[in-house]
């Protein structure tokens, strides 16, 4: 067995909308957050974030957030990548409320992780396809951003 190895794939620069909050539901509080768009980069590809996705959050009731992410990206050429995605953020009050207030806030202060998958029809990026990335997030007042590393 070797060791875990990752490369750069891509940054993801996400605004999203504001939540859609059921409180006190049997797992815990649900937030329901629409991605009104953004951008993402990378050596190999580079787009638009289109609306329209989301990222159903799940707030435990040990304050852990599961997240459930889905969006669309448009390429710069034209071409469209599903991408899919679990994760959890841990993040204590004090420190999201002052990322909402736009402070700079280092993420070495909470935990924000992300395992995405991918999916398209275009031949050019059918490499996708074939790879699991993990993401290193960090909240931002508009949305989020997030470092995206292909597993090797």
């Amino acid at each position: 067995m070797g060791a875990l190895r990752s490369e750069f794939l891509l940054q993801l620069a996400a605004e999203l909308g504001d939540a859609q909050v059921l409180d006190d539901t049997p797992l815990g509080t649900r937030r329901i957050l629409s991605m009104k768009g953004g951008s993402f980069s990378g050596p190999r590809l580079r787009g638009r974030i289109s609306p329209g996705g989301g990222d159903w959050v799940l707030l435990r009731r040990d304050g852990v957030a599961q997240l459930d992410i889905r969006l669309t990206l448009r390429t710069d050429d034209d071409e469209l990548i599903y991408v899919s995605g679990e994760g959890l953020f841990d993040i204590a009050p004090e420190v999201r409320q002052r990322i909402m207030q736009g402070a700079e806030v280092d993420p070495s202060e909470y935990y924000f992780r992300t395992a995405f998958g991918f999916e398209t029809g275009a031949q050019k990026y059918c490499w996708l396809n074939r790879l699991l990335a993990v993401g290193v997030g960090k909240r931002t007042a508009e949305g989020m951003m997030t470092e995206v590393f292909a597993v090797v």
